[in-house]
């Protein structure tokens, strides 16, 4: 191994040492034992400019193993991204660092994806690659050629994540992904002898990958695997045996160098092993300029592709637009002259048929359920193996995959994911989900079969508590339209959503149409507004979502005839309820002291709204087995019982 690949790679390692150590909290194992292998991928093969970190032809590095994110950190330095100062990576860990404990997407940073929890690198970077083979297809191979590599651990393939992401690369034979397995063989708590006995070649064979098992330290055995992958013809794991803690006497290969700092004593030890006679965060001139050519390189192949790129820019621009707002308005136009009783879930169809019509940027998919979630249209082409020139995935009954594998589709590039399951489902998704909502990325969740309206499936397929869960995710909005109209409008709003993901309840059952007159405002994106009124004066107030909204109609009527009279508030979307101004909010709610909600699910999140003195009308056990009118009524969601109480409440409190 020649010495300037030796100072390459322990500038890693030090920096790397030297921050966990002054942050008193970190992993320095997995960068100290991959520094070798990320040094020869990036100064040999990943195509990157750090002056432009955003060049839509970059390769792209994920880290999966998102605890070793010094690794990252010390890379985007050491070549010149102006995103990470050494000052920064000396507050790694500190409060507003960009050196965050695990990597964080930010735009133009040379931060891909956010990551930590583990395996969802994988996934990320399965979406990466499918992104890159569509987008190839639109624009051509000149504009689009390049490869996606994932840095993943241990655990990582530990987690069921990476065998459904993995799995789908397989079958897709995805050529240009790459992964970068850093076989130490630790874990946390010890050899991963404690709990896998897994043959990886056989397993990443069986899913259609290329294996290839090298030394991880061997400069020319890493410099020949990646070489060799350049021309694959399929997705290809490159297994790196290494030592976690790599020059460190006491420590390497141990799980100790795992995620805790070395230690001033220790640290000297792995100082003197690998003649590194620096100060710490002390990068002499010579090598530091070394590193700097490497990332300069990028500089001249971003040049040579933009004369191609620019010939072709007016029609990459017409490519990546989107227009929905003149669709979605025709749509809107087109519901008050059927004004039919749909379920939610078709309405999403109808509108998703309109949309698909034209070239966009939409790639739609499904968990094995396209049928049922409504999710694929006439209009779309599937993705098949070695075949791209599509925009609908099926994902296989793999909701997490999924819901990862759209992560990394939304970051890519200009595409807009949108996936279907159940909603019950949205459990499996929940990892990913979450960290849509942290990325700011527009990814939408269709969801349907939203409540024990779909019956007779029974509790195991009926949500109670998932509307509550994703409604208390920061920035995510969730929607549950009452009819065509308001599924319109919430799909408007997802659409328009940049940097906010969402998920869109949808209904099994048919619902009855609660807009008949076009409006030029999308009420949806209020999150509530008011649907009924039965007098000018009015005694209750009844909030309701969804499919509940008709009930709430029908109860509002009821009690009109015992001259008590309401408003109705259809509620598609607490989260954006909770962003209006508070002279709305207070005109909204509370108008009437007595308030009441409807909502076939957990009622938790409905008691901010009604108060002390309202009721909440739903479920908090768990669903039936049933044809799902009589489930209603076995919970009390009927329009006569609503009544009942309602009424009761009312008198006792006037």
């Amino acid at each position: 191994m020649n010495k300037l690949h030796n100072d390459l790679a322990n500038c890693i390692r030090f920096l790397s040492i030297d921050a966990v150590q002054k942050a008193n909290s970190g992993h320095p194992g997995m960068p100290m034992g991959m520094a070798d292998v990320a040094t020869v991928l990036f100064k040999n093969f990943l195509r990157f400019n750090p002056k432009n970190p955003n060049w839509l032809n970059r390769d792209r590095f994920v880290l999966s193993a998102g605890h070793g994110s010094m690794l990252l950190y010390s890379l985007l330095y050491l070549t010149g991204y102006k995103s990470i100062s050494l000052s920064s990576i000396k507050k790694f860990r500190k409060l507003n660092s960009i050196c965050a404990g695990h990597p964080e997407y930010h735009s133009k940073t040379g931060i891909e994806t956010t990551t930590g929890p583990l395996g969802q690198g994988i996934a990320n970077a399965v979406g990466f690659a499918v992104a890159e083979e569509i987008l190839k297809k639109k624009l051509g191979k000149e504009i689009i050629n390049h490869k996606t590599y994932v840095l993943a651990g241990d655990g990582c393939l530990m987690e069921g994540i990476s065998h459904e992401a993995m799995s789908l690369a397989g079958h897709l034979k995805l050529k240009n992904l790459v992964m970068l397995f850093d076989n130490n063989s630790i874990s946390i708590d010890g050899p991963t002898s404690l709990a896998v006995s897994d043959n990886f070649k056989k397993r990443f064979e069986s899913y259609g990958w290329e294996y290839i098992l090298i030394n991880g330290h061997n400069e020319k055995e890493i410099f020949k695997a990646l070489k060799k992958v350049q021309n694959a013809k399929k997705p290809t794991v490159i297994s790196c045996k290494t030592k976690i803690g790599y020059g460190s006497p006491n420590k390497s290969g141990k799980s100790s160098s795992h995620g805790s700092p070395l230690g001033l004593d220790e640290i000297k030890l792995v100082r003197n092993a690998l003649n590194w006679n620096y100060k710490p965060f002390e990068i002499p001139n010579k090598i530091l300029n070394e590193w700097k050519k490497i990332g300069k390189k990028g500089q001249k192949l971003e040049n040579n592709w933009n004369k191609i790129y620019k010939k072709k820019k007016v029609i990459i621009n017409n490519l990546l637009k989107n227009n929905f707002t003149k669709i979605l308005k025709t749509e809107k136009q087109k519901t008050i002259k059927e004004l039919k009783c749909l379920a939610t879930r078709k309405s999403s169809e109808l509108t998703l048929n309109a949309l698909t019509s034209v070239s966009n940027n939409l790639i739609g998919g499904s968990a094995d359920l396209a049928g049922s979630n409504n999710t694929k249209t006439k209009h779309h082409k599937i993705v098949k193996p070695g075949d791209f020139n599509s925009d609908y995935i099926h994902y296989g009954v793999r909701e997490h995959a999924m819901s990862g594998i759209m992560n990394g589709l939304a970051l890519h590039s200009n595409f807009i994911p949108y996936g279907g399951t159940f909603l019950i489902f949205s459990d499996y998704c929940k990892p990913s989900i979450r960290l849509s909502a942290l990325m700011e990325q527009r990814v939408i969740y269709v969801m349907t079969h939203d409540s024990i309206g779909l019956g007779e499936d029974g509790p195991t397929h009926q949500p109670i508590e998932q509307l509550s869960g994703l409604r208390s995710i920061p920035n995510l909005n969730v929607f549950r339209p009452a009819d065509r109209m308001e599924t319109i409008e919430c799909w408007e709003h997802a659409l328009k959503s940049s940097k906010t993901p969402s998920v869109l309840s949808l209904t099994r059952q048919n619902l009855d149409p609660i807009r008949i007159k076009y409006s030029k405002i999308n009420k949806c994106s209020f999150g509530a507004y008011e649907i009924l009124r039965t007098n000018k004066k009015i005694d209750l107030t009844i909030l309701a979502s969804g499919s509940e909204v008709n009930l709430a109609i029908e109860t509002s009527h009821k009690l009109a005839k015992d001259k008590i009279y309401s408003k109705v508030i259809s509620m598609p979307s607490q989260d954006l309820f909770d962003l209006q101004p508070n002279s709305y909010k207070q005109k909204i709610i509370n108008e009437t002291k007595i308030k009441i909600s409807i909502e076939a699910a957990s009622t938790d999140c409905w008691k901010k709204y009604v108060g002390d003195n309202g009721l909440t009308f739903g479920i908090d056990t768990f669903g039936k087995s049933a044809p799902y009118k009589e489930i209603y009524k076995h919970f009390g969601l009927t329009a006569a019982n609503i009544t009942n109480k309602s009424k009761k409440l009312v008198r006792k409190k006037i």
